[in-house]
């Protein structure tokens, strides 16, 4: 009531006001966690796939690939942990689908206690042997030999490992990256400039090998090649002058044409059009949290994007493109962890379903098997 009796209108203007707003936000509220609910694709039966533990107390990282016979190798780390314990590569094989997995080997072994190999690219040679590029960790100084930053002081030279027999028996070469190491991997990671292997190890239209490397948190990625079926590497390009950037998964199209999500707050996608020498920054593919990623291609000529998505609800998500990377699907939910977890791969089974996998939490390998036509 105001002064003289009357009721002040201003103040029930007010109320109603303050009340339409509380609504409002409520309303937006469970449109946004509505929103974030992922669209789920399907299995052969259309029902929403399961993920398994194929291999169990591992972090793993997965990185899988084909063999020309049609067995699919898995190379991992071997450990429950991001690399902070001695630890090795291992490769582990599956010939019926994904559905159980045998270990096979172990392409790289760490040198000592203070050291793990644990960073991989993995491919076919050209005359179908297996390839696996691991680089990792050390605490120990390079001059001295003291033990310094455990398991972080720097990060080892890569070695190239190559198995003619699926993975079962391994040759190591660790003097196949000579150098001399890109100027901008000398600037951001040490005196010497080495880089990290990540994703796939694939042939280009002049029939050389190629490999991405990046240098580490500071962020600059590079394509290294072969002149030599995978026996030594150099000639490095960047991706971009000064980009910050990592973890970058390449894909070739065919012909001259590259595709690649590296990863810098989310994923950035570039594109190369003269056979992997000069790249260009294309678009923005994913926001924060959702990286890293890994392309194929499906046999109906599709594009399949895999990526991680550590936002809540936390999974595996997947965008499609009919376009050869030009325009790309909505994303949908391929599987869900908890915790610490992502970094899929993906390949095509022989009756055109796509196996995916992952890592998540208690520390696994978990794979999934779904139907690429679904929604």
């Amino acid at each position: 009531m105001n002064r003289n009796g009357t009721t002040d209108r201003r103040w029930n203007v007010r109320g109603f006001g303050q009340r339409v707003c509380a609504v409002l936000v409520c309303l937006l509220f469970v449109a946004a966690t509505v929103a974030a609910e992922p669209t789920y694709v399907t299995d052969r039966q259309g029902e929403r796939p399961k993920p398994v533990v194929a291999i169990d107390n591992v972090c793993a990282w997965p990185n899988l690939t084909v063999l020309r016979d049609g067995t699919i190798i898995a190379t991992i780390f071997n450990h429950p942990n991001h690399g902070t314990s001695a630890g090795d590569v291992a490769c582990w094989a599956s010939d019926d689908g994904g559905k159980t997995w045998q270990k096979r080997g172990t392409p790289a072994e760490h040198e000592n206690e203070h050291s793990n190999r644990m960073n991989v690219a993995a491919g076919l040679a050209k005359n179908g042997d297996l390839l696996v590029i691991a680089s990792g960790w050390t605490g120990l100084d390079a001059a001295s030999g003291e033990l310094r930053k455990p398991f972080r002081e720097r990060i080892l030279t890569p070695w190239v490992s190559r198995s003619a027999d699926g993975g079962k028996t391994w040759s190591v070469n660790k003097q196949a990256f000579p150098g001399p190491w890109p100027e901008a991997a000398r600037q951001a990671v040490s005196p010497e400039g080495i880089c990290v292997p990540f994703g796939d190890i694939l042939a280009g239209q002049d029939g050389a090998l190629r490999v991405a490397m990046y240098t580490g948190a500071r962020g600059a990625g590079f394509v290294f090649r072969s002149n030599d079926d995978g026996k030594t590497w150099g000639e490095p390009v960047a991706f971009a002058g000064d980009a910050v950037l990592n973890e970058p998964a390449i894909f070739h199209l065919g012909g001259g044409e590259w595709l690649a999500a590296t990863r810098s707050n989310g994923l950035d996608l570039y594109a190369s059009d003269d056979d992997a020498k000069n790249w260009t920054h294309r678009e923005k593919l994913t926001g924060p949290q959702q990286h890293p990623g890994h392309i194929m291609r499906l046999a109906d000529r599709r594009l399949l994007l895999t990526y991680g998505n550590r936002l809540d609800p936390k999974g595996i998500d997947v965008r499609r493109s009919a376009d050869e990377g030009h325009t790309w699907t909505d994303p949908v939910r391929v599987a869900d962890f908890q915790g610490d977890g992502g970094y899929p791969s993906s390949v095509q089974l022989p009756d055109r379903q796509v196996l995916t996998a992952f890592y998540g939490q208690p520390y696994h390998m978990g794979v999934v098997v779904w139907e690429p036509a679904s929604r």
